[in-house]
């Protein structure tokens, strides 16, 4: 069963690689392409120095998204510049005799091949054999747009807020507004684009410098929690009871002042609901509910620490002794680095193939008429045969131009499963990339706590040996459990789509269904992570196959549960706290820095057009740097919690049955623990 699974998942992949790679062409996301289906700018092609995509009519272009799309209801060709100047092609052709260099100017905008200023201009204008005029432009994601500044508060084009449209017309600049508005706040997008990119350019040197103290950072912390992971917990628990008590106080203070001031024993019921929350305030029941209810809390934390003092100790223990194992097999902090490596392979796989998927359609020309009344217009068309066709004689100055592209065939039509199965092999890839990072990881830190003499007995290379076994003995039980968490997340991505497809129903039942469905699988989703993590630990240490490990890891979790809930909430505070440490200790050493606020660097710091670009890169890439770090050392707690359960249940600490547990554990769990039945 697993075989046919895999076998089904590398078909899939290829099937999906295969189609990809036959039917699409990136060329399509590069170039533009002209009203003949041609990419402007490629290579070997007589559009090779004609990069940039020419708009006969740009005021029949409702909106700059049109543009883009393509699907703008004029000409378009394929031209090396932008025109810099206003002309019309009335005025231009009048004047061809005199002044050749306009015409010649002008001409560069026309067909290709077009060359005959004799040719009446209701012919000229019928057939779109030139532009009616041309505008100042400036080329933006490789097409011409109009050339748009503010002068005084007044939308202008090279200074001028009027132009002739070349059909006997004076028209405004404020006719093109709409599109206007679109592409300046692209354009403001552009420019700030560009200030960051050189604030990238100039600092990232320091930031370089910021991640690898993030880095350093990471590393003593975890190295230091061998000696402060029991005295940070302490103090946090007990400065959080102090905090509580602190809280009790001030409300009993306040419940005690508000005694005797007119209205203060009035109940909640009585002045009923208040939009002003300070109204409540002044109650004398309000801040007794307060006081009870942080009472409660108080004496539930203290019962909890009085009767989890001993799990607590042993977690805590724990954390040391991921510190000691993490300190003998530093080599683990790194692998980190070849999952991202396998990560980004993957994601580029998915990129890639999405990309050619999407463009595997066929160019579409459809019928662009000068007429609004040609019954024809917008129907699709082969410009091979259109001349022969009666819609040239119905329609006069009609055209099949390039629309997009599409296509009505089979394939076309499953495009979109397709991109489903893309995505589902990426996300299994993602998987098992985490699944193989983990499995390595769980028998290196393995190999170490059932060393009987440590470390003298750990293996030379223990994590390369453990990485040898992962890829030789487990990789279809990885490949299994990825298979299950991909299929889930997949599930999940469909309900994203289809809510986002539903958004603006109004039925109520669909709408509860489908969020009761997403809760669902996000659950199932945590659970069978959880469950996958620890069954990739137990098939690191004894080897046996996914569903084995999967229930044998889940029965002894139960066994152990308290330990399990206590181990998991003491380890993620911990290494929350060492991320919030490391992010905010290494950003506020570059708000410093970036500011020029550190006078023995001042003269050092860039100067720069927003500070806030590499202050933010180091601090998110210093907590990603720290949750790289951490990641290892989560994993190494969870992977010694489970040898230290299963240590205990195998074990009796006799000569015939010794454990296997450091002295420190031992010592924690004294007599009463030796059993293995007690959780």
């Amino acid at each position: 069963y697993l075989v046919l699974n895999l076998n089904y998942i590398h078909l899939t992949k290829i099937l999906c690689i295969f189609a990809a790679w036959v039917h699409g062409d990136p060329r399509k996301v590069i170039y533009p392409t002209d009203s003949y289906g041609q990419f402007c700018g490629q290579k070997d092609t007589p559009n090779e120095n004609k990069t940039i995509l020419f708009y006969f009519n740009i005021l029949k272009c409702a909106s700059p998204i049109v543009l883009i799309n393509l699907q703008c209801p004029t000409t378009q060709l394929c031209v090396s510049k932008c025109p810099d100047r206003f002309a019309t092609y009335i005025d231009v052709q009048a004047s061809y005799r005199y002044k050749p260099d306009q015409w010649n100017y002008f001409r560069q905008f026309c067909k290709p091949g077009f060359n005959n200023p004799r040719k009446s201009v209701a012919q000229v204008l019928r057939d779109e054999d030139c532009p009616s005029m041309i505008i100042p432009s400036r080329p933006f994601l490789k097409r011409c747009f109009p050339d748009f500044s503010t002068k005084n508060g007044v939308l202008t084009v090279a200074n001028q807020t009027t132009f002739k449209d070349g059909r006997g017309k004076t028209r405004n600049v404020t006719d093109l507004r709409e599109a206007a508005n679109g592409i300046n706040n692209v354009l403001d997008a552009r420019s700030v684009g560009m200030k960051i990119f050189e604030d990238y350019a100039i600092s990232w040197y320091w930031i370089l410098i910021g991640l690898f103290i993030a880095m350093i950072v990471s590393l003593l912390f975890l190295v230091l929690l061998r000696f402060t992971a029991g005295v940070l917990f302490w103090i946090f628990i007990f400065g959080v009871i102090g905090i509580i008590g602190y809280g009790i106080w001030h409300c009993y203070w306040e419940y005690d002042h508000l005694k005797g001031i007119p209205g203060s024993d009035l109940t909640v019921y009585d002045i009923g609901f208040q939009t002003d929350f300070r109204v409540y305030l002044q109650l004398r029941q309000t801040w007794l509910a307060f006081m009870i209810i942080l009472c409660v809390v108080e004496i539930i934390i203290i019962l909890m620490l009085i009767f989890l003092r001993n799990r607590i100790r042993i977690a805590i223990a724990l954390l040391k002794e991921g510190s000691r194992a993490i300190g003998y097999i530093m080599s683990t902090l790194f692998y980190p680095i070849v999952t991202f490596i396998l990560i980004a392979i993957c994601i580029s796989y998915w990129a890639v193939t999405a990309v050619f998927l999407a463009t595997s359609g066929e160019p579409v020309y459809k019928v662009m008429a000068n007429q609004t009344l040609c019954k024809y217009a917008n129907l699709t068309c082969d410009p091979e045969t259109f001349n022969t066709t009666n819609v040239t004689k119905l329609c006069p100055g009609a055209q099949c131009t390039f629309a997009f592209y599409g296509g009505e065939s089979l394939y076309h039509k499953y495009i979109f499963i397709f991109q489903l199965a893309n995505a589902f092999v990426f996300l299994w890839l993602v998987n098992f990339a985490i699944a193989l990072g983990q499995c390595t990881l769980a028998g290196a830190f393995a190999s170490y706590y059932w060393a009987s003499r440590k470390p003298a007995d750990i293996p030379l290379w223990p994590l390369f040996s453990s990485f040898g076994r992962a890829i030789r003995y487990h990789t279809g039980s990885l490949a299994f459990g990825a298979l299950i968490l991909a299929i889930v997340q997949l599930i999940r991505v469909i309900l994203e789509y289809l809510d986002h497809k539903l958004k603006g129903t109004q039925n109520s039942f669909t709408r509860f269904l489908l969020c009761c469905l997403k809760c669902c699988f996000w659950c199932l989703e945590k659970f069978l992570k959880f469950i996958n993590r620890n069954a990739y630990i137990m098939i690191a240490i004894y080897g046996k196959n996914f569903c084995t490990s999967a229930k044998e890891a889940f029965f002894l979790l139960m066994r152990n549960v308290v330990r399990v809930a206590v181990l998991d909430k003491v380890t993620d505070f911990l290494l929350f706290l060492g991320k919030i440490l490391v992010a905010g200790g290494v950003g506020v050493l570059a708000f410093f820095f970036f500011t020029q606020r550190i006078p023995v660097f001042a003269q050092e710091a860039p100067t720069l057009n927003y500070y806030w670009v590499p202050l933010l890169t180091v601090i998110i890439g210093s907590y990603l740097v720290a949750h790289g770090f951490f990641s290892v050392y989560a994993m190494c707690v969870d992977t010694l919690f489970l040898c230290f359960c299963e240590d205990l249940e195998r074990n009796d600490g006799s000569t015939a049955k010794p454990y296997f547990m450091s002295a420190s554990l031992h010592r924690i769990l004294g007599k009463k623990e030796l059993s293995p039945k007690k959780a």
